[in-house]
Parts: C-alpha cells; structure tokens; sequence
C-alpha cells in the first residue's frame, strides 16, 4: 500500500491513494506473464508427442470399455475374498513394522530430544526423508527384485514408505511438546528414562495414536496396487485380469478397493474418534 505523490489524479492537494505503487502493479503484471508464458511452455513440451487423434477418440473409446464392462462378474468375487484379505494384512502389518522403525528415528530426529545433534540427530533426518522421497510402488519395485513376487516384498514396501510420514510427524509432535512440564519431572530428581515417561511420551500419545491411525487407513490404499508390480495382494488380481482383457472382472476389482478404502476410512474416523 502507497500514498503516490506522483500520481496526477488528485483530490484537491491530496494525493490519491493506491493499493501498489506503479512500479509494484508492473512486477505483479510481468509475475503473471512469466508464469503464463511457463505454463504454455511446459505444455508444449509435455504435449509435442501426444498423438490428438486417439484424445479426440477418447469419449468414444471410454463409453465402449464402460459398456464392456458392465455388468461386473459377480462370479469371480469368491476369488477375491484371499487377495483381499492379504491386501488388509500388508496395510496393518507394514503400518506396525513401520512403526518400530519410525518411533526410535523421531526421538532421534527431535531436537529436543536426541542424544546427538551433530551425528544422530542428520542421521535419522535423512533416514526420514529418504523414506518419504521413495513411493511405496517404487519400493515394491525393488524390494520384489531382491526377494521376490509375494507379501512379503508388499509388507516391507509399506513398512519403508510409512517410516517416513509417521516420523516426521511424530518427531514435529515431540518439539512442540510443553517442556515446564518435562523441567516439572526433571526437578523431582527423575533419571532421564523417566522424564522420557512421565514427562514426554504422555504428551505425544495422542498425536502418537492418530497418526499410526491415518497411515494405516493411507496404507489400505497404497497396498491395494502393489500386487500391479508383483507385490502381493488385490493388485495382483487386477493385473491378472487387465492382461486377459476381462474387462467385468475388472471393474468387480475396482468396486472391491472403492469399497475397501471407504471402509478403512470409517474404521480409521471412528478410531481416532475414540482414542484421541
């Protein structure tokens, strides 16, 4: 905001008053250019390829798959019950894997917290990030080259992918914790374990439970379609299907994890209702 005296529209000797200066009003105009001219050239680029017909023909094409696979095979959902069940087990079983793992590296990562700021503390910083710079398909891309298509590959990718979110959580919850009341401990003449329990743990146990809560009902998701990259469960099923064309099988599939994922997500709700 600006009062020009330069300006020649006046009200009688008063100057008139602008919300920018000139200059401030070109840079905003000359911000919007540059960010428009980026954007048209960045479509450009990811676009040079794209073959338009097949685009134009889209609408087309979608309303033939859709009438293809209409109505779902119904039939095959005696076959998905196991898949299903597996893909549950990989969500919860990664979450709490994950879990152990996340826990130590937040204590580590907080600064209020680490034994080490110099060495500990950019260690399991960067373990964090690592983890959450990785998706979990990318994870289970590996992991099933080095052991192998099955859960375990699936398990082990969930675990990695959520040490990252629940830590960095968990560690932001722990620096932001009332330390007059870990001072309150410490002053009984506490060790340093028990400052850790009746000072510190009681005020990140809420933040604890609902982030453990929403990574597991994140992971029901993400677990849904490892099985594309042969890491076990649901997806596997949908990959077996989309090769063979089985166009009603495959929306039965989809209609499976739609229902799935709605579900983890009233269980999540009404968990984090009750315990937080």
């Amino acid at each position: 905001m600006s009062l020009s005296t330069q300006d020649p529209l006046r009200q009688g000797d008063s100057p008139v008053w602008h919300h920018r200066t000139p200059f401030s009003r070109l840079m905003l105009w000359m911000g919007w250019l540059a960010c428009v001219a980026l954007f048209v050239w960045c479509w450009t680029l990811m676009t040079e390829r794209t073959t338009w017909a097949f685009v134009y023909d889209a609408p087309t094409a979608a309303a033939d798959l859709a009438q293809r696979s209409w109505p779902p095979r119904w039939s095959y959902m005696e076959r998905l019950w196991g898949p299903l069940w597996d893909t549950i087990n990989i969500a919860t079983l990664g979450t709490l894997l994950g879990i152990v793992m996340a826990v130590p590296l937040a204590f580590l990562a907080a600064s209020n917290t680490t034994p080490s700021r110099l060495i500990l503390r950019p260690a399991a910083l960067f373990a964090i990030v690592a983890s959450r710079s990785i998706n979990s398909l990318i994870w289970a891309l590996l992991l099933v080259s080095i052991l192998g298509p099955g859960i375990l590959a699936g398990i082990l990718a969930i675990a990695l992918r959520s040490i990252g979110f629940i830590g960095k959580l968990l560690y932001e919850a722990i620096e932001e914790i009332d330390e007059s009341q870990v001072e309150a401990v410490a002053a009984t003449g506490a060790r340093p374990a028990q400052v850790m329990h009746y000072g510190i743990v009681p005020q990140v146990l809420p933040a604890f439970y609902g982030i453990s809560v929403f990574r597991w009902d994140i992971n029901i998701r993400e677990s849904a379609i490892l099985g594309l990259v042969g890491a076990g469960g649901i997806g596997a099923q949908l990959q077996a299907s989309l090769n063979v064309l089985a166009w009603p099988q495959v929306l039965l599939i989809i209609l499976v994890i739609l229902g799935t994922v709605v579900v983890s997500e009233w269980v999540s709700a009404r968990v984090r209702h009750a315990i937080i």
